[in-house]
């Protein structure tokens, strides 16, 4: 969390200076005056201040100002309004000081400060686990989360579910003065209504039917930390009570007790449910939502920050690693039509389609085809591989001679090679027969040869001469087998 920067008063017309101090003390802010022997000094200390500039004597008000571009100018004084041209100088105040006008200069001045690129690289280097993302959208959650981390603020993380409403409320803990505590969350939604308070506030031996032995509610388990209440919408009423009187006295008894706890946990609750409509049904407590929304934040749908995807694959990618000890890749084709897509599942939604590809294609690129039917938003011509005539013959001429009892047993005992046949037809015996070369040896390119006229020509009759039809039996293409047809003469009147 930034500091705010120090408020700095450099006018030498001394009278000014001190009414401008004066007006500053009324409204509770904190200034010093400087003179002409230690301003430069101070701002070297400070380089990054709020500067009310007057008259500066022999110094050059320009050169000042272009000297601490970190620093951000008010300008006391239209005869300095030339200095507005500089990005750093943010306004100028006029007498009368009016309350109105430097309240507002003063605040846009320290938001200059708060935004300068210096702070948002240190804000982008801040230890958030498993929060990735550089969309205006994630941007505005880690800051909502840094400002509020190191308060005791109750948050309630409101967001459509699978949007990492539970990794909101992890970095809070982990950003916070509790961090070396415990994280403790609970599913209000997952337990029945009679064993919630149990589950929350622990209970005694013998409190109720099966309580064989005192046990610890989550109260006290996350005491010195936080307790993340997940799905507080969905807690029955008569609990509401409950939790409303622990968050106001911060002392709870367990089920059966009589003694007093007193509660040290930060409070963090999350849903997915429009609380303000549960109210007006009157199925959720107001008060209890004022006491849990002190400090909202909204977790965005995947879909309102598209351009966030390949940073959260890659994060994804890395945690499914250790499950899988495979990785995927996306080409841009198919990054691009994973934008498109509206992810009504959000982040939860994305990690189970990485997952499938993963499973489907290991350690292999992915395109657009690739992807699920739902997920192909872009229509592109998919690579479709041809090969070459005389591999497929190859395998053609390996199926063909291949027995259906071969087909059942084992490829390494069963599977006729095709030299094999070759040497089997050359001895006049069965294709399945195999025997050795003959001793006066033979013309393999012409026996090749006969063999393909011998199937082309057992195709083409089978199926009446209808070519598509039997380049589909051949494993040809339609135009391959009509050159071989004109180049062996194989026609109807054969």
């Amino acid at each position: 969390m930034s500091s705010t920067p120090p408020l700095y008063i450099f006018d030498l017309q001394l009278n000014r200076a001190e009414r401008l101090a004066t007006v500053l003390s009324f409204i509770g802010e904190a200034q010093q005056v400087l003179t002409a022997e230690n301003v430069l000094d101070k701002l070297q200390q400070q380089p990054e201040a709020v500067v009310l500039l007057g008259a500066c004597g022999e110094l050059a008000p320009d050169k000042l100002v272009r000297q601490f571009p970190a620093s951000a100018f008010l300008v006391v004084g239209e005869s300095l309004s030339f200095l507005l041209e500089h990005a750093n100088v943010i306004g100028v105040l006029s007498e009368p000081f009016a309350y109105a006008s430097l309240t507002q200069l003063l605040r846009d001045a320290q938001q200059y400060h708060r935004l300068l690129p210096t702070h948002k690289q240190a804000d982008s280097q801040a230890k958030f686990d498993g929060m990735v993302g550089q969309t205006p959208a994630m941007q505005k959650v880690r800051f909502l989360i840094q400002q509020v981390a190191k308060t005791e603020a109750n948050v309630l993380v409101l967001g459509p579910s699978g949007t990492g409403k539970e990794v909101v409320a992890r970095n809070i803990h982990l950003l916070s003065n509790r961090a070396s505590g415990p994280f403790v969350p609970i599913n209000c939604g997952a337990i029945p209504a009679e064993l919630l308070e149990s589950e929350l506030f622990g209970h005694e031996k013998g409190a109720f039917t099966g309580a064989i032995s005192t046990r610890k509610g989550r109260f006290e388990l996350a005491q010195g930390g936080t307790l993340f209440l997940d799905e507080i919408g969905d807690m029955p009423q008569p609990m509401q009570v409950k939790l409303l009187r622990v968050l106001q006295e911060r002392i709870f008894e367990r089920v059966g007790g009589a003694q007093t706890i007193k509660a040290d946990v930060r409070i963090i609750a999350a849903t997915h449910r429009d609380l303000e409509t549960m109210i007006s049904d009157g199925s959720f407590r107001e008060d209890l939502y004022y006491r849990l929304n002190v400090f909202p934040i909204e977790t965005p749908a995947l879909s309102e920050r598209a351009d966030d995807l390949p940073l959260l694959i890659n994060e994804l990618l890395q945690r499914q690693y250790q499950a899988h000890q495979a990785r995927v890749k996306f080409t841009e084709r198919a990054l691009e039509s994973l934008k498109l897509h509206p992810w009504p599942g959000n982040v939860r939604e994305l990690a189970n389609l990485l997952e499938r590809m993963i499973i489907m294609y290991p350690d292999q690129v992915v395109d657009v085809a690739e992807l699920p039917k739902k997920y192909q938003h872009l229509e592109v011509d998919s690579y479709q591989p041809v090969y070459p005539e005389e591999l497929q013959e190859r395998d053609l001429l390996n199926s063909l001679f291949q027995s259906p009892d071969e087909e059942a047993e084992s490829a390494a005992e069963s599977e006729t090679t095709l030299a094999e046949i070759q040497f089997a037809f050359a001895a006049g015996t069965q294709p399945l027969g195999l025997q050795d070369l003959p001793d006066s040896g033979l013309d393999l390119k012409e026996f090749l040869a006969e063999l393909e006229v011998r199937f082309i020509s057992q195709a083409l009759e089978r199926h009446d001469f209808i070519v598509a039809r039997a380049a589909e039996v051949l494993g040809l293409r339609r135009t391959t087998l009509v050159e071989k047809m004109r180049k062996y003469n194989l026609g109807k009147d054969e």
